[in-house]
């Protein structure tokens, strides 16, 4: 779909701050409040903004941590629908948070939540592995998050000291 750039303008400023009140945005891009909302509504409805999302940082919120992981799946695809079938079962998975079909040696990359490694393991040998079209596996977790969706995590204190040079 063809978007005029103010609509393009609000996508760009909501997908960076989606909490931002739509008076600041219709400023942002010299409309009024109605037409913004309008806007607004109108990429809701043909889904194109999606959903509005939070990122947390769990790891400090104590008990709350839990264990994310990357599993590299190849697959056996079907005859008519390709990769379609096996990625829309394997999306409906409460664990899997994400589901992408990729280029190179395995086919669909699946992230998961869960709350320890055995649960993650769980999982893999005892709902993903199982699955008709699956041919094998490969899991990575995620030891350390340095970056999520743009959002930099432990950017530590911003240094107050007066630089001296000579």
């Amino acid at each position: 779909m063809q978007l005029q750039e103010n609509e393009i303008e609000i996508l760009e400023i909501i997908e960076n701050n989606g909490r931002l009140p739509v008076e600041t945005i219709a400023k942002l891009v010299g409309k009024n409040v109605d037409e913004v909302e309008t806007i607004i509504r109108k990429l809701e409805e043909l889904k194109i903004i999606v959903e509005y999302n939070t990122i947390v940082d769990w790891k400090k919120v104590a008990g709350h941590e839990g264990v994310t992981a990357m599993i590299d799946v190849k697959v056996t695809p079907k005859k008519g629908v390709g990769f379609d079938e096996i990625a829309k079962r394997i999306y409906h998975f409460k664990e899997v948070k994400s589901v992408y079909l990729m280029s190179g040696a395995y086919d669909l990359s699946v992230v998961i939540e869960g709350k320890t490694m055995s649960e993650v393991g769980s999982f893999v040998s005892e709902k993903l592995s199982t699955l008709d079209s699956v041919l094998s596996t490969t899991t990575h977790f995620i030891l350390k998050k340095y970056k999520h969706d743009g959002t930099i995590f432990d950017q530590g204190e911003d240094d107050k000291r007066i630089v001296v040079t000579p």
